[in-house]
């Protein structure tokens, strides 16, 4: 069986609160998307907006190798010749291969929104699609706002795709506009649809009952030859089908070959990718490429994980281009230790008093606060120290940190370091935009001439939380920091009543893990 992909993360997904692409952006995008093997590629609504004017032009300059651009837009408008129309000769406009149209199948929305009457409706799709058929143009109708016109008053719902069919349609896709239908239905109406309609028969899904990818997964299953979605579920309200999961599920579930092998092995990269464009943090738990996804945290799991990895994974994570993680925390066992402590290059034995000693000493500081699986960095520093296998890169003499607030409100941060590295002390003060920035900007200006890579390195993310609110002011906190360099990222923790205490630790666990990463390449 054939299934063909169809993004539309440049125009669904642009509809996301908190996303705005540039052209440049969805120029990317699309790059990644075609490297992942993608049929078709929703450009956006040319016309609508001088941006997707622009795209559609530069679009032309893109060296694609497996997609279509796919210009968007709905039928004419009523009472209106298609050739006097201004979206149908926007589409055209846009100079794509494909078009895509939709229009009303739902009596409701014909009567209530487009104010006109049944039968000039049905006229609408036909001749749009007719039309723009006789411009040589591959022409898909999206049945908006299907599965509730079909509940509603399927003999008319059916009447609209059958216009689509007199116009000449390559592909009519049944749209779940309002993303309520239940998936048991959506299996139900397609297998109906499928009797009535010869055309080939796609879906698109909205998650409003979080059942997109599902309802999509049990359209192709009824007979959908072609499934539409958005990257990482992006789209309004609570998103499109999640085109992601859909590959994974078609590839690895349904032995469909959507994608190759070697475009499923970049779907983590390609995910967190356009995530990075987008502005958006990609959901640690998203299934398949999700940095949670094969994240294996009791000890009883990961021992199991240690025999037989599909005890508890589905698929081989290597397949989607994902990798086994197996958390350090107090309910990890001595395998998750021992396994852990390979990673970094140390050899443990489940006997070795070592090994219980650090599982100890582990569980101890969770209970403290600390959080392991959040930090890997500082887990790797602090196993190393643990078993004698980490020499000092500086060691810290004190730090001092000033707040003054000036009279015109003005806040001025000034943070003082002194620290030795070998026999030589080195003392530098900086200025901040609050205490943790300027402790960092003093430790590396302490630091540069010693070790000079680590003005590759910055800060990237900075985050407090409370332990025990009823303590009021005299909380706990825990701190997590988030580094980056050219070529990785990585989090390290600190935990005290002390913010500045606990930003400290952080901090320091930063910069060393920095430098014993930078060592580790020189020795190679």
């Amino acid at each position: 069986m054939k299934v063909e992909l169809y993004d539309t993360t440049l125009r669904d997904g642009a509809q996301t609160q908190g996303i705005s692409f540039t052209v440049t952006d969805k120029m990317r995008i699309a790059e990644r998307l075609d490297d992942i093997e993608i049929g078709f590629i929703e450009g956006g609504w040319p016309g609508a907006n001088p941006k997707d004017v622009q795209f559609f032009k530069s679009a032309k300059k893109l060296k694609l190798k497996n997609s279509r651009i796919v210009a968007f837009g709905s039928t004419r408008r009523a009472h209106i010749k298609p050739d006097k129309d201004a979206v149908l000769k926007g589409l055209l406009a846009a100079d794509t291969e494909c078009i895509t149209v939709f229009g009303k199948c739902w009596d409701l929305h014909v009567k209530e929104v487009l104010k006109t009457t049944l039968d000039e409706n049905l006229k609408m799709i036909e001749d749009s699609i007719r039309f723009l058929v006789s411009k040589d143009k591959f022409t898909i109708f999206d049945a908006e706002h299907f599965f509730d016109g079909y509940n509603e008053n399927p003999s008319y719902a059916i009447k609209a795709l059958l216009a689509a069919c007199e116009g000449g349609a390559e592909r009519i896709v049944l749209c779940d506009t309002n993303g309520g239908t239940l998936t048991s239905r959506v299996f139900e109406v397609v297998e109906e649809v499928k009797k009535k309609v010869k055309v080939p028969l796609g879906i698109h899904a909205h998650n409003d009952v979080d059942m997109a990818v599902a309802n999509s997964i049990a359209a192709v299953q009824a007979g959908c030859a072609h499934v539409q979605g958005t990257a990482n579920a992006y789209g309004e309200r609570c998103g499109n089908a999640n085109l992601i999961s859909i590959i994974g599920n078609l590839k690895l579930k349904l032995g469909i070959d959507c994608v190759s092998d070697l475009a499923l092995k970049g779907l983590v990269e390609a995910a967190h990718y356009i995530a990075e464009v987008s502005n958006m943090k990609i959901n640690d738990n998203q299934p398949f490429v999700g940095p949670s996804a094969f994240a294996h945290k009791a000890g009883v799991h990961i021992n199991a994980i240690l025999k037989n990895p599909k005890s508890y994974e589905h698929i081989d994570p290597s397949k989607v281009g994902n990798r086994r993680n197996l958390l350090i925390s107090e309910l990890t066992g001595k395998s998750g230790i021992i396994k852990k402590a390979e990673e970094i290059n140390v050899n443990l034995d489940k006997k070795a008093p070592e090994t219980q000693k650090i599982l100890k000493l582990v569980q101890g500081l969770e209970h403290k606060g600390y959080h392991f699986e959040a930090a890997e960095a500082s887990l790797e520093l602090f196993m190393k120290r643990s078993m004698k296998k980490f020499k000092k890169f500086f060691e810290l003499k004190d730090f001092r940190v000033i707040i003054k607030k000036h009279l015109r409100g003005k806040i001025l941060t000034e943070a003082t370091v002194k620290i030795k590295v070998g026999d030589k002390s080195e003392y530098a003060a900086s200025l901040g935009d609050g205490p943790v920035n300027a402790l960092d900007n003093a430790l590396r200006k302490a630091l540069k001439d010693f070790y000079p890579g680590l003005s590759e390195m910055h800060l990237a993310d900075f985050k407090v939380r409370v332990l025990d609110e009823k303590a009021g002011t005299a909380a706990k906190v825990r701190v997590l920091i988030q580094s980056q360099d050219k070529t990785d990222s990585w989090w390290t923790i600190g935990v005290s009543e002390n913010i500045i205490e606990a930003s400290w630790q952080a901090l320091v666990d930063s910069v060393e893990y920095k430098l014993l990463k930078d060592s580790a390449k020189d020795r190679r």
